[in-house]
C-alpha cells in the first residue's frame, strides 16, 4: 500500500482524495509511522429494477454484421 504523509494530506487533500476516489488505498503516515488508511468506499449495488432499465435502452447488435466488421478491419494472415 502507498504512504501519504499527514502532511501531504493537508497540503495537497484534494489530490490525496482523487487518488483514492480513482480506486487507490493509502496509508497515512506521521513521523514514519502508519496511523490511518484511507480506501475507496464500495459502490453500492443497483437493484435490478435499474438493470433491466438500462439493458432495455441498449441498442440491438447484429451479431452477423459485427461479425463481418470485425473480419473487415482485422488481418485474417495473423
Amino acid at each position: 500500500m502507498v504512504e501519504v504523509t499527514v502532511r501531504e494530506l493537508r497540503n495537497d487533500g484534494g489530490r490525496v482524495l482523487d487518488r483514492v476516489e480513482r480506486g487507490e488505498s493509502l496509508t497515512v503516515t506521521r513521523d514514519g509511522h502508519p496511523v490511518a488508511e484511507l480506501r475507496p468506499l464500495a459502490r453500492r449495488p443497483l437493484r435490478a429494477s435499474a438493470l433491466l432499465s438500462r439493458w432495455r435502452g441498449l441498442a440491438h447488435v447484429d451479431a452477423a454484421r459485427l461479425k463481418a466488421d470485425i473480419d473487415d478491419t482485422l488481418d485474417s494472415s495473423l
